[in-house]
């Protein structure tokens, strides 16, 4: 297995010494997934971080009326979990499943707690990963309140530029709030301005 990807992602925020990285990458279980395969259903408990190498995954609850509402897209090189019912070990609200065929790293709460323990400096990096997600959701709730379908859509393709062609449009319509019909004049809105 190629851990190249994992590893550049990790040295953005910490460096880690050979015998660091091989104990780091001990830890970590491979996993292919198919396309509209779950690896995580609301109610249960999310027991993995997980990295995305290729394909994507997305994060979404389902409303009491069956409305989807896409929280996260896991492109390759992110990180994806529950992360209330990854940290608490308690059942969670989100559902993940593979948009198109992906592979995964998985590594579970249990093993990351021994990282911390065997390699304190993982402490940070998982500290700075759950500080983004954070600001990532306050900030998607309050654009979600304030901005305009437009200014959603421009906030999604400067987070996810390289999924704006893509994703399928219902799926990208559930991320920004809209229906697909009203996401196309969006778009031809938004791509007429640049």
């Amino acid at each position: 297995m190629d851990y190249t990807h994992i590893l550049k992602n990790i040295s953005k925020h910490i460096q880690l010494d050979a015998k660091e990285e091989k104990y780091f990458t001990s830890l970590l279980k491979e996993k292919k997934i198919k396309r509209k395969q779950f690896i995580l259903h609301e109610n249960e408990i999310c027991y993995h971080s997980t990295f995305v190498i290729k394909g994507c995954l997305r994060g979404y609850n389902i409303d009491q009326n069956g409305f989807e509402h896409i929280l996260q897209f896991a492109p390759p090189d992110w990180w994806i979990a529950d992360m209330y019912s990854l940290i608490s070990q308690k059942p969670g609200n989100l559902n993940i499943d593979a948009i198109e065929e992906t592979e995964v790293l998985l590594l579970s709460r249990k093993d990351q707690e021994k990282l911390f323990i065997e390699v304190p400096k993982f402490e940070r990096f998982f500290r700075v990963l759950t500080e983004k997600s954070l600001v990532a959701s306050r900030q998607r709730i309050l654009d979600n309140m304030s901005l305009s379908a437009l200014q959603r859509f421009g906030t999604f393709c400067h987070h996810y530029p390289t999924l704006i062609e893509h994703l399928p449009q219902k799926l990208i319509a559930s991320y920004i709030g809209v229906t697909p019909e009203f996401l196309s004049k969006v778009k031809a809105d938004y791509f007429k301005k640049l």
